[in-house]
């Protein structure tokens, strides 16, 4: 059952700056003919002052317009255009570097460039560089590339150079890098928001939305579990995973192929596999869960099981409700567990 979105309930979120019904609905100040996200900073208005809107189209034909607060007809963890060019194009060549004049050419200004890496990625626009290169030249040094050879092709002029970076980033020096390893890390943009994906050699072990609070957790266990440096690259299952979101987002895929390599216990792992056996548009109840595992009373551990699944979508807990109907937490938000359902209802009905 999806939850009824009353007056009542998106005024309170609004009032409340609830950011779990970010994406869900927009509030229109009748007095001031301005439109808003729910989480935004501006002081609320009387309830018979407003009307909501599930949409931003409709709050515009209405003849509101966008908050200059909190700015509704932007998503501010979105990848801007120009920047996701400029990491398509190192994701094609590595090899590249793009200078600050490279930027200035285009258009784009170098501070505000290095600001928006600095806090969706934690490091500079020219650090994400560096990082980037040696993904690419460990890869190339586990196939038995010449540890020379990969340094001038990755855009090197010594070797000492290459290998102190090598160094700071892997964790050892390119000669004694056989036995690390490395799990690679992108962002990916979705209709629902950013999400991160990891992957190793085996397959996607994490993807998850961009806001979600144990983010950050999760990549810690991930290195733990695989013992491997976390490094922004590109990764072949990368590639079938964008494909497929993509199409499960226009409704033209109900099942995902894309190879899965998860981290959690045995006893997780077989409860995301029951998840998976849920079909498309439906739903099932975390007691439907525990009575499938074979274990009736296990329904609180599932659950906990579920939380802490790091796929997203592929693994759907998103399919998985209360035993009265009504839609449980979610890591992505409860608006988008409701529009998931939406979505996959839809398209079936």
């Amino acid at each position: 059952m999806i939850m009824e979105l009353t007056e009542t309930i998106m005024y309170q979120a609004s009032f409340e700056k609830n950011p779990e019904f970010e994406g869900v609905f927009w509030m229109g100040v009748k007095t001031t003919g301005i439109f808003c996200r729910p989480t935004c900073t501006a002081r609320k208005p009387k309830p018979e002052n407003v009307e909501f809107f599930d949409n931003t189209k409709d709050a515009i034909q209405k003849g509101y317009r966008p908050c200059k607060v909190c700015k509704p007809l932007e998503n501010p963890d979105e990848t801007p255009t120009e920047i996701q060019k400029l990491m398509d194009e190192l994701s094609e060549n590595p090899e590249l570097k793009f200078k600050d004049i490279d930027l200035i050419s285009r258009g784009m200004e170098p501070a505000t460039v290095r600001r928006w890496f600095l806090k969706h990625h934690g490091m500079t626009f020219h650090a994400f560089q560096r990082t980037f290169k040696i993904n690419s030249a460990f890869k190339k040094l586990q196939q038995g590339e010449n540890v020379l050879d990969v340094a001038l092709e990755n855009g090197y002029e010594s070797l000492s150079g290459f290998s102190d970076s090598f160094k700071s980033i892997i964790g050892a020096s390119p000669k004694n890098s056989k036995l690390e390893k490395i799990v690679d890390l992108k962002r990916i943009e979705t209709p629902l928001g950013t999400m991160i994906a990891c992957a190793n050699e085996n397959g996607i072990c994490m993807l998850e939305f961009s806001d979600r609070k144990s983010l950050s957790k999760e990549l810690d266990d991930i290195s733990k579990y695989f013992k491997a440096n976390i490094i922004q690259g590109e990764n072949p299952y990368f590639k079938i995973l964008e494909k497929e979101l993509e199409e499960y987002f226009q409704g033209k895929r109900l099942d995902f192929t894309v190879p899965l390599a998860p981290v959690g216990t045995d006893f997780q792992k077989n409860v995301w596999e029951i998840l998976r056996t849920i079909p498309y548009g439906t739903t099932r109840s975390y007691q439907q869960q525990a009575d499938i595992l074979g274990n009736p009373k296990a329904v609180r551990a599932v659950a906990n099981a579920n939380g802490l699944n790091k796929i997203s979508i592929i693994i759907p807990c998103h399919r998985v409700i209360g035993t009265n109907g009504t839609l449980t937490g979610y890591g992505g938000g409860i608006w988008r567990k409701q529009k998931l359902l939406e979505l996959e209802k839809a398209i079936l009905f």
